[in-house]
């Protein structure tokens, strides 16, 4: 591991001079490159110097110590600070490891979030509508942009379905981990006995694809338009702005009408589109790694019910970490930091765990 991290230090210290070369600083494309791969080794070569000052201190303690003497008082002093330089070094190594893991090239990517009712008839529409504004408050509070793509409204005021593009810094890193079966359990508005009920929304987060990962040929679409409907002004029912479009070799089909220009309908599936391809492709080459390594590319299985909100207890559970907290208000109310880095944390040791085992 340390042979590793003396070779991204150089690394590290031969890109910090080339983005101040000026033949650098003149290729705008090449500077680009250098900058990311910088940014990229800064925290993992940070960490490696605090590692080699901690040990260093630990040294000068050990000598200090020993050349202390009779001074009781120097003595003391010297041991209080190894013995907390020895706990912060275990601490550093630590965290070097989790930092050494390969990271997820999808991680710092923009995401297509899609939520859409399962089970429980209008109360699972009701419930699409919470989720997506418990994720819109978090996404507001970590500084990114939300877009709505396409809407569905209930006949109770829910939504069907939404579908959303969430874009920022690394929102897929911290999204990825929400996919998956959402199971409620609460009493319905409707329910005149005071039963608890239960339903299910999906939930899925899928990276965005860039043009040139994923290339659509025209020849391979049908592309329909049609008057949208619901709400929207004088453009619904009486212009052909919607659009949908049919991929005919995998036969998806996307549909948007939430703006009033058909071309900006028609940019927007296909960013979906292109998302949903690229997806499909993540999931190929996730069948094609062995049992034993699957762990390391993510979850991402969207039939597994992972989380249960109960109202009548103010309780989440998410069922594969063993996460439960009483504060579910809080939770809906978009603060889910908490559970989100419980997640990250769970399946970051997961990964080591699978890199040891493999390193051995």
């Amino acid at each position: 591991m340390f042979e590793k991290l003396e070779q991204l230090e150089a690394k590290y210290e031969e890109i910090t001079r080339l983005i101040s070369d000026p033949e650098t600083l003149a290729d705008t494309s090449r500077y680009q490159k250098h900058a990311k791969t910088h940014a990229d080794l800064t925290p993992v070569v940070e960490k490696f110097r605090e590692y080699k000052q901690t040990k260093m201190g630990i040294a000068d303690a050990r000598q200090m110590i020993l050349d202390s003497g009779s001074e009781e008082d120097l003595k003391k002093l010297a041991q209080e600070e190894l013995a907390h330089l020895e706990g912060r070094l275990a601490a550093v190594e630590a965290e070097l490891k989790i930092l050494l893991i390969p990271k997820d090239p999808n991680d710092e990517r923009n995401v297509l979030l899609e939520i859409r009712a399962g089970t429980g008839g209008d109360e699972a529409t009701l419930f699409v509508q919470e989720l997506f504004r418990m994720y819109s408050r978090f996404a507001e509070s970590q500084g990114w942009r939300i877009e709505i793509i396409s809407s569905s409204v209930s006949g109770v005021g829910g939504l069907k379905e939404v579908i959303a593009m969430i874009e920022g810094k690394s929102v897929y890193s911290k999204l990825k981990y929400e996919s998956g079966v959402h199971r409620v359990q609460r009493v319905p508005a409707t329910e005149a006995s005071g039963r608890v009920h239960t339903s299910a929304v999906t939930v899925a987060v899928l990276p965005e694809a860039d043009d040139v990962e994923i290339q659509i040929n025209e020849k391979d679409l049908r592309i329909d338009t049609f008057c949208s409907s619901g709400p929207g002004g004088q453009s619904v029912n009486t212009t052909y702005s919607a659009v949908r479009i049919t991929h005919l070799p995998t036969n998806l089909v996307v549909s948007c009408q939430d703006e009033k220009s058909q071309i900006k309908n028609k940019a927007k599936a296909l960013r979906v589109l292109r998302s949903r391809l690229y997806d499909i492709a993540l999931e190929e080459q996730r069948n094609a790694i062995a049992q034993d390594r699957k762990s390391q590319v993510g979850t991402g299985d969207r039939s597994e019910k992972i989380r249960t909100y109960n109202f009548p207890q103010n309780r989440l559970t998410d069922h594969r970490i063993g996460l439960t907290l009483h504060q579910l208000d809080r939770v809906m109310d978009g603060n889910i930091t908490d559970v989100i880095d419980a997640l990250v944390t769970h399946f970051q040791a997961e990964k080591l765990k699978n890199e040891v085992a493999v390193g051995n």
